[in-house]
């Protein structure tokens, strides 16, 4: 078991890192406070290979792996948590039509895709359904060559900005096997937008219902066939589950960097605060969680990988305990700058409220746990 990067992979980490350094750290924070979604930026991470990492090359994808895109992933949340989140996001999107596309939707969708001249979203949560995906109502009604949609979905990232909605939609049956996927074009008759939600946190991406009403989608935007949507969810979810989780690990370890900075600038009793053992052991807490959490999306990246048979669960694992854990962390690094952690002068606060979704989103936390126990009771 070796677990050294190759070249390649610290060839890639570290663009990712320049990247996030120098064109997303420094303006997080105005990003945040004006609830601004950097377009121009987006494009110019997918001008390095970043909105199509598990892509496939004939459409401009990049073509790497599972693993790879965890280590990017951690390298941009380290500069702007909600941005590089957006991202994967959108690599989850264009892997689905990368996937499960016919040949004709791959080459119409995918290489506006991978520069981001098109944005992607990815739509499964309703107002009703959001633990319980297979209970999904919005309805899609086939009528000649088009079907018809009505319904609606919840807390869409992208929505009203975005030029495709990956979207699951119910074609048949309750339940899970009657649900099918369908790619949405803005401009769609029918399609409409709620009014921006008004957020803890992710506030570089916008976030909206996204409505339909008598909405004509073509079928020939159907991606696989009917009935099985539910199942690509589910697959797309594994990777989204490790990119989050990815995401929680480059925050955590910003957090950690900013904590050792402040200990040993901030004097009290007459000495600096690193000198005392309580916050000495604080932080290696914090970093021995960090690393706990790394590892374990590493591993569950590989499994992806490689197809395990157990990759599901371990996907369910690594989300858990790395979004949990990276959120202790940053609670716990905005608490040893006491005061001036609760600012917004220092990003401590912007890190706690950034990474709270991770916990709910992909899965909530508590469903990841579900997803283990059902599989350890199979075993």
């Amino acid at each position: 078991m070796d677990f050294t990067l190759s070249e390649d992979q610290l060839a890639v980490q570290d663009l990712a890192r320049r990247f996030a350094a120098a064109e997303l750290a420094p303006h997080a924070a105005r990003w945040d406070e004006e609830g601004f979604f950097p377009v121009a930026t987006l494009r110019a991470a997918a001008a390095l290979g970043f909105a199509g990492i598990y892509v496939r090359g004939d459409v401009g994808g990049s073509e790497l792996s599972r693993l790879d895109a965890a280590l990017i992933f951690e390298e941009l949340s380290a500069g702007c948590t909600s941005t590089a989140a957006y991202l994967s996001i959108h690599n989850m999107a264009s892997w689905m039509v990368d996937r499960f596309g016919n040949a004709e939707q791959r080459q119409r969708f995918l290489p506006a895709l991978t520069r981001m001249d098109l944005i992607a979203s990815y739509c499964l949560t309703e107002p009703g359904s959001g633990s319980d995906a297979g209970a999904l109502r919005t309805r899609a009604q086939r009528e000649g060559d088009h079907y018809i949609l009505n319904g609606g979905k919840a807390f869409i990232s992208g929505a009203g900005v975005s030029d495709l909605y990956v979207t699951m939609v119910r074609t048949g049956e309750e339940g899970p096997k009657g649900i099918t996927c369908l790619a949405i074009e803005k401009g769609t008759p029918g399609l409409s937008f709620g009014k921006p939600e008004r957020k803890m946190g992710w506030n570089s991406q916008p976030t909206a219902q996204v409505l339909f009403e008598n909405c004509h989608v073509p079928v020939v935007n159907r991606l696989g066939s009917e009935g099985e949507g539910f199942r690509m969810a589910m697959m797309g979810l594994d990777g989204g589950r490790i990119n989050i989780g990815a995401c929680s690990l480059g925050t955590a370890r910003a957090a950690i960097a900013q904590s050792r900075r402040y200990l040993g600038e901030r004097h009290a009793f007459g000495r600096p605060i690193g000198d005392f053992q309580a916050l000495q052991f604080k932080l290696a807490d914090m970093a021995t969680a960090l690393e706990a959490s790394r590892l374990l999306i590493l591993s569950a990246a590989a499994a992806l990988d490689r197809r395990d048979p157990h990759a599901t669960m371990l996907c369910a694992m690594a989300k858990r305990f790395a979004t949990d854990a990276c959120f202790e962390i940053a609670d716990n690094a905005l608490q040893i700058h006491g005061g001036y952690g609760y600012l917004k002068d220092f990003p401590l606060e912007r890190h706690v409220r950034d990474l709270r979704v991770h916990q709910i989103l992909e899965g909530t936390n508590e469903i990841m746990r579900v997803i283990i126990a059902r599989e350890l009771m199979r075993q």
